[in-house]
């Protein structure tokens, strides 16, 4: 119990306390997550668009996602990571409580692409800050204890949006739009350069820095792309798989439930003392490969397996195990190809890698299950997992082989 616990105070220690404040934005900005889960409930019952139509507007959202990430990374490295953080979070409550707003099904369309591009220049900018507060030994934990809170950010919103929406759709906008305010304003008080030394200040003139583009290196965007990939996979845990549940599982919304909460309970507990135990210590681009194989193998279980409670659990044992081993080890990743002066375009593109998975997963495994059925996609999803491992073990190998042009 005691090396349990001592575990647990170094998986925490040594974070700068700049980390720790950026953590709590994002705690305090997901936990107002409660528009997106139930958008396509709120246009079809409270605005009476068709189910196409509904998808239609998170197709949308999806597209506007993608160009924010892109734009974001571009500004962060123009304007600094603060100053974008702080114009996102602000914008992004602003257009919240104006979708809630908007009756005609064009004007939803529009504010809903433009919130989502605003909305998602925050997540470059993000990402950018906690390499910035962190350094070579802790930053993958840094990475993680953001995730942990964009994880209990989530959880709670999903949880308190569920208990909202049964009574009145019209509070989530509301409600998000409030959070993303009061997360702006924390970070107008703890973590703006006039108050915080470890935040830069944006000078107004800088000599020409001569670094490298993302664009330029190729191992970058096999990554990316790999990303991409794994994405497409790991979405299908939100879209198909609760589906499988319900129709050939037979199992209960609250068993769906039950299972959806391990994942994010595991997470919470496990990782940092997990990845603190992990980081340093090896190659880490082979714990990526190890979590992207458990990630496809969680998905195949169902295809030469039966059972239903128990093999649900078991499923996301093992998606949860995956998780934990890839996702803090891809920031590490591309985070190393970075400097100051391009870590915002590099953040850009991976914030966008996931955005797109996020809009081609679900539509892809929807028509797989429509055409050809459940056991086609584990076996495609599989597939796909094994391919990632591939690439990123080819990546293991040959991530320093390939000169990056200067720009």
């Amino acid at each position: 119990m005691k090396n349990l616990t001592t575990l647990y105070r170094n998986a925490y220690a040594g974070l700068a306390p700049s980390t720790w404040w950026l953590s709590l934005v994002m705690l305090i900005n997901r936990s107002g997550t409660m528009v997106v889960p139930f958008m396509t409930l709120y246009l079809t019952q409270s605005r009476h668009v068709s189910i196409a139509k509904a998808t239609l507007v998170m197709a949308i959202f999806g597209m506007g996602a993608i160009c924010g990430g892109m734009l974001g990374g571009k500004l962060t490295d123009r304007l600094g990571f603060y100053n974008i953080q702080l114009a996102a979070l602000l914008l992004g409550g602003v257009m919240f409580i104006a979708l809630g707003l908007m009756t005609q099904y064009s004007m939803i369309c529009l504010c809903t692409f433009l919130l989502a591009m605003v909305n998602e220049t925050f997540r470059p900018a993000n990402a950018t800050a906690v390499a910035h507060y962190s350094n070579e030994q802790n930053r993958t934990r840094c990475y993680s204890l953001n995730r942990l809170a964009t994880n209990l950010g989530w959880a709670a919103g999903g949880a308190l949006g569920g208990f909202i929406a049964s009574r009145d759709y019209s509070m989530l906008f509301w409600i998000d739009g409030i959070t993303n305010i009061a997360a702006a304003v924390l970070l107008r008080i703890v973590l703006s350069p006039s108050r915080n030394s470890a935040t830069p200040a944006r000078k107004r003139k800088e000599h020409r820095v001569i670094t490298h583009s993302a664009w330029n290196d190729i191992p970058y965007l096999v990554f990316v792309v790999l990303t991409i990939l794994f994405g497409i996979c790991f979405f299908q845990l939100f879209a198909t798989l609760p589906v499988f549940y319900k129709q050939n599982l037979h199992l209960t919304a609250n068993h769906i439930g039950i299972t959806m909460a391990v994942n994010g309970l595991l997470i919470a507990i496990l990782e940092m003392p997990l990845v603190y135990s992990l980081e340093n210590k090896g190659n880490y681009m082979k714990l990526i490969v190890a979590g992207t194989i458990l990630a496809g193998l969680s998905f195949m279980i169902f295809n030469v397996l039966s059972g239903a409670m128990w093999l649900a659990m078991v499923s996301t044992l093992m998606v949860t195990a995956g998780e934990m081993l890839a996702m803090p080890f891809m920031n590490t990743f591309w985070t190393s190809r970075t400097n100051e002066h391009n870590r915002g375009q590099y953040a850009g593109l991976y914030t966008a890698a996931w955005s797109i998975a996020q809009v081609i997963g679900p539509y892809m495994g929807g028509q797989v299950v429509q055409h050809s059925g459940y056991s086609m996609l584990w076996w495609l999803i599989g597939f796909i997992s094994f391919l990632c491992a591939a690439g990123f073990h080819w990546l293991r190998y040959n991530k320093d082989k390939y000169a990056i042009p200067a720009t």
